[in-house]
């Protein structure tokens, strides 16, 4: 497959919707709240759109919907699953308990309540491409 940015691949996704571009200020913000860095390719997403939702999905990202800030919805999900620090939340599935996470690397992982993280993707992209 074609190496794509996250950006093109989420501007063929059907029904998308996105927020307003994070400011470069904001992105720091959150990554000190959070006290992380982003991954290059999350970065480069919420540059473009803030946070964005398409069929069936709802990224996180910075914008002032509390249930799509990925401040808030990462605090809130450190409460009920033991992850490293250095990872956040890209996704709620609100599927039996599955967050989708992405490391400061860039991996992606998935929890479930009672199991292990289990390592679904390399990148954002290739978590965007799954379907």
């Amino acid at each position: 497959m074609e190496q794509k940015s996250v950006v093109k691949l989420l501007q063929t996704k059907e029904s998308l919707y996105v927020f307003d571009a994070a400011a470069e200020k904001d992105i720091l913000s959150a990554e000190k709240a959070l006290a992380l860095r982003f991954a290059a390719d999350y970065r480069e997403y919420v540059s473009a759109f803030g946070a964005a939702s398409y069929y069936g999905h709802e990224l996180t990202g910075i914008c002032k919907a509390a249930r799509l800030n990925v401040v808030d919805v990462t605090q809130d999900e450190r409460q009920y699953n033991s992850v490293p620090v250095d990872w956040y939340v890209i996704e709620q599935t609100n599927i039996d308990g599955i967050v989708i996470w992405q490391t400061a690397s860039g991996t992606i992982y998935e929890t479930c309540p009672g199991s292990e993280a289990d390592k679904i993707c390399d990148s954002l992209e290739e978590y965007i491409s799954l379907e």
